[in-house]
């Protein structure tokens, strides 16, 4: 068995549980519970812990990339929408396939730059049986760009999406108070519409009720433009919820007995992840439910200070007080291909950027242009 061979045997990688939250910290998209949670979905994904020089541990999630592989690790996907030239198609992603959102974890006090210098080592210097030597970090945030830059990654990442946070400083009222009166009152006055409609609001662990998460979650879907098999995601959603049990809540909006609406989110510590919404949009649209179920309830519950709420649209979520930080596809393999191809990669990102700041205002308002700068 090759070193890489054993990164793969589980979803850690070979490091128990208390091992790999060592590194990870708060970092739930990267933490145990949630690469055994995707591993539910695929086999392909596992788990590098290193010794770095100086002392200290470092790891990283990857996930083994081959003839078919996962949409949300296909890097010439990600690529062709941006259109920007293609890289060979095996190796090895840094990443993990649910979350979009990949972390370099280290034990505390250990030197981000020498700790991203042991992970690149690792990564290219492993083979798996189907490699064409390529090595991507996908979903990666900035300041881990920056690091794995400084320990000698020369490609310019490429942006991919937008992480959204929404802080909730100390009480739902204070989260309220820090924005404009304007957004204030339309929360309010979606939230008063809400309270208005009749719903019967109840809150559930998502093993309870994953038909109709699984029913709900697939009329956005269709409604964005996305062929959805329904039976699949409703398996997905009863894997999940199986799996989590107590972790994984639903927060569900009935009228007449029927399930109209409702969201999923996993609490950890004092941040709430969204992890999906759900709407049958014959009977819900108008009575602010989105507000209710992705915000004003979540960030009504006990000891919550953030709401995590992913990507996708920015502007709903921007108007209700989140921030926007990019997160980026960085090709980390030794003589990347996408070298060649930096004042590409600069246009791409320029337009992006570019795009979101002559797009609504409170996008524009939301983002971190500091962490732009250099990548344009």
């Amino acid at each position: 068995m090759t070193a890489a061979d054993s990164w793969f045997t589980d979803p850690l990688g070979g490091s128990s549980d208390a091992e790999w939250d060592e590194l990870a910290g708060s970092h739930f998209y990267c933490s145990a519970y949630w690469l055994r949670l995707c591993a539910l979905e695929s086999a392909t994904g596992g788990g590098v812990r290193v010794e770095v020089d100086g002392g200290g541990r470092a790891a990283v999630p990857v996930a083994r990339v081959g003839f078919d592989p996962h949409p949300n690790v296909n890097w010439n996907y990600r690529l062709d929408q941006a259109g920007l030239p293609r890289i060979a198609p095996h190796g090895i992603a840094v990443a993990q396939i649910r979350g979009y959102l990949t972390h370099l974890l280290t034990t505390p006090g250990t030197d981000r730059v020498a700790a991203a210098a042991a992970v690149l080592a690792a990564v290219r210097a492993a083979r798996t049986d189907l490699d064409d030597g390529v090595r991507v970090g996908l979903y990666l945030t900035s300041p881990d760009v920056e690091v794995f830059r400084a320990a000698g990654v020369e490609a310019v990442p490429v942006a991919l999406s937008l992480d959204a946070t929404v802080p909730i400083p100390g009480s739902r009222a204070a989260w309220l108070a820090a924005m404009t009166g304007h957004r204030s009152r339309r929360i309010r006055s979606e939230v008063r519409r809400f309270e208005a409609a009749g719903y019967q609001v109840s809150r559930h662990r998502l093993d309870e009720v994953y038909a109709d998460v699984g029913r709900l979650a697939a009329q956005v879907q269709h409604r964005y433009g996305f062929d959805i098999d329904v039976d699949a995601l409703v398996e997905g959603f009863r894997q999940h919820g199986s799996f989590a049990r107590e972790r994984a809540q639903v927060l569900l909006c009935r009228l007449d007995g029927l399930a109209v609406a409702c969201s999923v989110f996993y609490r950890d510590g004092d941040t709430v992840y969204l992890r999906a919404a759900g709407f049958d949009y014959q009977k819900v649209g108008r009575s602010g439910e989105y507000t209710a179920l992705v915000f004003w309830l979540p960030s009504g519950l006990p000891g919550v200070r953030k709401l995590h709420l992913g990507g996708g649209s920015p502007e709903a979520k921007a108007l209700r007080g989140a921030r926007l930080t990019a997160l980026w596809l960085l090709d980390l393999s030794e003589n990347s291909a996408l070298i060649a191809h930096e004042k590409l990669l600069r246009e791409h990102n320029r337009r992006r950027y570019e795009g979101l700041l002559e797009g609504p205002a409170a996008v524009a308002a939301a983002l971190e242009p500091a962490e732009w700068e250099a990548y344009i």
